[in-house]
């Protein structure tokens, strides 16, 4: 792997079709569609995005040693140096910031934008901390959810007052990114973690790795299901008062619910540790889940619904290449 190849791996660059996109959908929410603006948009989602990932790799260093099929994570295999990742982090900031001033480049600086700067600044914090201080902290994954919330908040304050379709998006990318780190990654990462002293809502529940065996208590798996099935409630609250829908757009919301229960399920009832099953498992529920905020806004935003739809799946397939990793064969 050369350098070009290690940097693009460490940015997480095939994922950001999707993990950028949370300010996209929060201005999308308060009625924001403007090409221009939602580019600036998903830039400083990129760029919190990349910052996020770096930091996490970055004090991870010594826990990623411990896992052979790890090695080959940039800063574990010494390709790059910790110091050029803490430089990327600082370039992330200032770019993210300067991007958000500029997306008000003649516009008189109010209490709702000074509210968008405060939720951004937030989000750094608590990632920040997360990051650093988060294996030793229980419950650290919660601090992290509302990081990526505030990051989505940012979107909608940086024009409007949130509306209520605001407020539940807003509660989805909390669940979901609270499943993504506390169960997601408490299971994916549970043959190891115990190593390092790791205090995570996964260990302290229970989960165990012994030899290619997982177990999985019943009061852990209550935790994850009940993640998704509060999603999958409040995926129609804005359908309820007042949304416009299809009866199609409808069961096509049911059926990916669906799909990502099921998945969830698999992976909640595994027995046998397979970190390559479990990653699968993970990016599979992952495009599912991209793809249903886009499939709510279609009275809002028509066909380009199917653009953000397609998004994360064409971007990843266009860029995994430049990683020099094979197509979902993730590395996590």
């Amino acid at each position: 792997m050369n350098k070009f190849n290690a940097y693009m791996k460490l940015i997480r660059l095939p994922g950001l079709g999707g993990l950028a996109i949370p300010p996209v959908f929060g201005a999308i929410s308060v009625g924001i569609y403007d090409f221009y603006k939602l580019a600036i948009l998903f830039a400083i989602g990129c760029f919190t995005a990349i910052f996020g990932f770096v930091l996490n790799d970055y004090a991870d260093v010594e826990l990623d040693s411990l896992v052979k099929e790890l090695h080959g994570k940039p800063l574990v295999s010494g390709i790059i140096e910790r110091k050029n990742a803490v430089a990327i982090c600082i370039l992330c900031v200032l770019f993210s910031f300067f991007l958000a001033f500029y997306l008000w480049k003649g516009q008189f600086f109010d209490e709702l934008k000074f509210s968008a700067l405060v939720s951004l600044f937030i989000a750094g914090i608590l990632g920040t901390i997360y990051n650093l201080y988060g294996k030793k902290i229980a419950g650290s994954d919660f601090l992290v959810a509302i990081s990526m919330s505030l990051v989505f908040l940012f979107g909608a304050l940086a024009f409007a007052c949130p509306t209520l379709l605001t407020w539940i998006i807003f509660l989805l990318t909390f669940n979901q990114t609270l499943h993504m780190n506390a169960v997601e990654g408490g299971i994916k990462d549970a043959d190891h973690d115990f190593i390092m002293g790791v205090k995570n809502i996964a260990l302290t529940a229970g989960v165990k790795v012994d030899g290619n065996k997982i177990s999985i208590p019943w009061h852990f798996k209550a935790f994850g299901m009940a993640i998704r099935l509060f999603s999958a409630c409040l995926i129609f609250i804005p359908f309820i008062y007042g949304l416009n829908y299809y009866i199609w757009q409808l069961v096509l919301l049911f059926l990916l619910i669906a799909i990502v229960i099921l998945i969830e399920a698999r992976l909640l009832w595994l027995e046998k540790f397979d970190r390559a099953r479990i990653r699968k498992l993970i990016a599979s529920a992952a495009f599912t889940r991209y793809s249903i905020v886009p499939i709510m806004l279609i009275s809002k935003i028509g066909l380009i619904s199917f653009i953000l739809v397609a998004l994360p799946i064409a971007w990843y397939i266009a860029f995994t290449p430049l990683t020099g990793v094979k197509l979902f064969q993730p590395e996590m």
